[in-house]
């Protein structure tokens, strides 16, 4: 059985992720409503602009679903998706605060700044002896984590910019925009647990 995974396709870079699926063979579908939630085996939450994608979740009355989809499905955030997942971000926009950490928004600077670093990253495979390549754009970084179930996947310079809490996975980067499958691969098998 083919697993189906949503992408939130509100705002961002949700195509990415889309192109991504499918090259690894899994079907994937855009979400906008909550009726696109229905049957998915797990969902990605893509990089983009985070108070714009809150702001339209609330608009189409996504935040309930989406909140309600993660407590028995994986839910994947990347840049603007790990701000959304998180319970705190030091300022007032809608969050879904499904997991248990606190991110700080743009923590590497502006669009000018973005960078790649090779991050080795436990989880994914030979990820001690293969670097991943972690593609930063305005990306936030995780500050703090709150509870035990909550594990740093990996960090660049010491400061923390990956995160798995049982399910749920947050990178600070962008593994959609390189041609490294192995982030994709690793949600996949959060899915098959």
């Amino acid at each position: 059985m083919v697993m189906k995974i949503g992408v939130l396709a509100l705002q961002g870079a949700f195509i990415e992720h889309i192109h991504m699926l499918r090259q690894i063979g899994v079907e994937a579908v855009e979400v906008r409503l909550p009726e696109d939630l229905e049957d998915l085996d797990g969902l990605i939450i893509p990089g983009g602009e985070s108070t714009t994608i809150g702001k339209l979740a609330v608009m189409y009355q996504l935040m309930d679903p989406l909140r309600q989809f993660a407590v028995d499905r994986p839910v994947w955030g990347t840049c603007a998706g790990m701000i959304l997942m998180a319970k705190a971000i030091g300022m007032d926009q809608p969050l879904l605060s499904v997991m248990d950490i606190v991110v700080e928004r743009n923590a590497f600077g502006r669009q000018k700044d973005s960078f790649q670093e090779d991050l080795y990253v436990k989880v994914l495979k030979n990820g001690d002896s293969i670097p991943f390549p972690g593609i930063f754009i305005r990306s936030p970084r995780l500050v703090q984590t709150r509870g035990r179930a909550v594990k740093i996947a990996s960090r660049a310079d010491g400061t923390a910019v990956a995160a798995v809490e049982n399910k749920l996975l947050a990178t600070a980067f962008h593994p959609e925009l390189t041609s490294d499958t192995r982030f994709h691969q690793y949600f996949l098998s959060l899915i098959r647990q």
